[in-house]
């Protein structure tokens, strides 16, 4: 659990530490300081990062909406063809279909590169049970179970689309490279107001370090958050979860 906990602080956060220290080391040598409004500060990181972790977050639920649509309409056909005449062994046969369909599908989706040909040739077997089996699968009953094999592709497609497209690039590369930039403008603010003498100048390297720490772990957050799949983050979905045999 502890692991979890930890997944926020990356390279990323050890550049920033970084670079925080270099430049609290270059403004307390070279005596740099000055006053400047703190509100370009928000509108340069915190508006964009904000937006960057509600749309993950609006991701993540949509995704869960799906996950749940995707095993209900999956489970609701094999309701459907339980009053049909398929014998014994022909149900088994398409349990086999919908578990390997579900199981390879939650798989894909966890997995840093997506098989989409396997996903799509798993949905095109139980289509052919159906159809293969028209004597034993009556009319209504039939398109009932194909229109809810529909639900399922739909599902499909709609998770594929979250795990491919996430929050757009140019947009989360233009958050990180402000909160690198932070501490530039940042430290030499703080040593204004705080003073770089005696104790000071500890109090002041607290607060910046700690300052840069937030902001690269929140940006670390959205991007844990944005590939809700991989079981890595606090906040990641449990697909085991959305399985027949949960």
């Amino acid at each position: 659990m502890l692991n979890r906990y930890l997944v926020i602080i990356n390279n990323k956060t050890l550049i920033a530490v970084l670079i925080s220290i270099g430049i609290l080391f270059l403004a307390e040598k070279y005596d740099i300081n000055y006053e400047i409004d703190l509100t370009l500060i928000s509108i340069a990181i915190i508006f964009p990062l904000v937006f960057c972790i509600r749309s993950a977050f609006r991701r993540r639920e949509k995704a869960l909406e799906h996950l749940s649509q995707f095993r209900t309409n999956l489970k609701t056909i094999e309701h459907y063809l339980r009053m049909s005449k398929l014998t014994d062994e022909k149900f088994k046969e398409l349990s086999i279909l919908t578990n390997k369909l579900e199981n390879d599908f939650l798989k894909e989706l966890s997995r840093p590169d997506i098989n989409l040909k396997k996903i799509d040739s798993n949905t095109e077997e139980v289509f052919n049970f159906l159809k293969n089996n028209e004597e034993d699968i009556s009319g209504g009953i039939r398109q009932k179970a194909i229109r809810f094999l529909r639900d399922v592709s739909d599902s499909q497609d709609n998770l594929i689309a979250i795990y491919l497209h996430r929050t757009p690039i140019s947009l989360k590369a233009y958050c990180l490279i402000f909160i690198y930039l932070f501490p530039l403008v940042y430290t030499p603010t703080i040593i204004n107001k705080m003073g770089s003498e005696g104790d000071a100048i500890f109090l002041t390297c607290f607060v910046v370090l700690l300052s840069e720490f937030i902001l690269i772990s929140l940006y670390n957050i959205q991007d844990q958050m944005e590939y809700p799949f991989d079981d890595n983050g606090l906040d990641d979905i449990q697909l085991e979860k959305f399985k027949f045999d949960r």
